[in-house]
């Protein structure tokens, strides 16, 4: 592990450098955020906003629409801004629709019923309704499109990718549907170029140091594009134990004051946003992990579980070695502003020292 590494991108990322109250300019910053654990990725906000982000906060914004969910770049899930959407789809979308040729084949989705399918799709929203995924597979039902389970989400994708439907408001605990052109009607236009050198500096400016593999995993483009977009934005590159890590500007020391304990989400941008996995900071045995981390001085610890007991939420921690009683107190904290964050009372339970 390199723990400068790790200190610049925790910095980058505005883990320990949060600036703003807003999710949008989080998500905005960032380019986008994986979030196919929709809890999870509003924790990943708001760890990223300055305190007093709640989860309730956050998504008003996401049911106002000033960001929505869909796949892109990779078939998942990303939140991303409103104003983002429509060339991050022009951009990265066909990329993602040749990724999943393979699905859509294995579950009987040719071409002629994914098109007939998103047009149904797209007629029965076209009046401004916001229908859940199962509502959405009655209607095509009806309409002679008989696909559910993950033939029904793998059309859905293909209606996300076409930029016929994106995310709409959030139904109690159930995802809704809305027609893009609804929620998003102002497109943002850019060239081929401009994407690519705009989606390149979202990179660089909230995820760096990194390489241009971890670029190009990110964002799905191939190598070629993702070098073309960081010529475009103007990247300055350094060698850092053998491989060139790239960033547009240099973090100032001053600014790298990390917090000791991070209590990161499942699929958070810190652990899953980078290929070449040299400078992450997964503790042996932890690479590939896709649990809630305890990340102490950079570095996975722990994992951690939110376990709800009544009103409170324990939050029960499993560490790979003894904490410091400096990173005990620091754990104490931050799972104090994750309660603030849920806006109910926390406790911490685990064995945080080893006999």
């Amino acid at each position: 592990m390199n723990t400068d590494i790790a200190a610049e991108r925790l910095a980058s990322q505005r883990i320990t450098r949060p600036e703003s109250r807003d999710p949008e300019d989080v998500v905005t910053w960032l380019g986008a955020v994986q979030a196919q654990d929709y809890p999870s990725a509003k924790w990943a906000l708001a760890l990223r906003m300055l305190d007093g982000a709640t989860a309730a906060g956050i998504e008003r914004c996401f049911n106002d629409g000033r960001i929505l969910r869909t796949h892109l770049m990779r078939p998942t899930w990303h939140f991303v801004a409103v104003s983002d959407i429509h060339w991050m789809l022009e951009l990265t979308a066909s990329r993602v629709q040749r990724a999943l040729a393979y699905a859509y084949r294995q579950f009987g989705l040719d071409s002629a019923t994914r098109i007939r399918g998103t047009r149904v799709i797209e007629r029965v929203l076209s009046a401004g309704q916001h229908l859940t995924r199962v509502e959405l597979g009655a209607h095509l039902a009806r309409m002679g499109v008989a696909v559910k389970g993950v033939g029904l989400a793998l059309l859905t994708v293909h209606a996300e990718l076409e930029r016929v439907v994106c995310s709409g408001p959030q139904r109690g605990k159930q995802l809704t549907y809305a027609l893009l052109a609804q929620r998003a009607s102002r497109p943002k236009r850019l060239s081929r170029d401009e994407a690519l050198g705009e989606l390149a500096k979202r990179y660089f400016r909230s995820h760096a140091p990194a390489t241009i593999r971890d670029f190009a995993w990110w964002s799905g483009l191939t190598i070629t594009d993702a070098r073309r977009g960081l010529e475009i934005c103007g990247g300055r590159q350094e060698v850092i134990d053998d491989l060139t890590y790239w960033r547009l500007k240099r973090t100032k020391a001053r600014e790298l004051r990390p917090r000791v304990v991070h209590l990161l989400p499942a699929y958070d941008e810190y652990l899953v946003a980078y290929r070449d996995l040299d400078a992450v900071p997964r503790a042996k045995g932890a690479r590939g992990t896709l649990e809630q981390a305890l990340v102490t001085g950079g570095q996975i610890t722990g994992t951690w579980k939110a376990i709800p007991k009544g009103n409170e939420v324990v939050v029960d921690v499993a560490t790979m070695r003894s904490l410091t009683v400096t990173e005990r107190r620091a754990l104490f904290e931050t799972a104090a502003r994750y309660g603030r964050f849920l806006e109910r009372p926390v406790s911490v339970s685990g064995q945080l020292e080893r006999s």
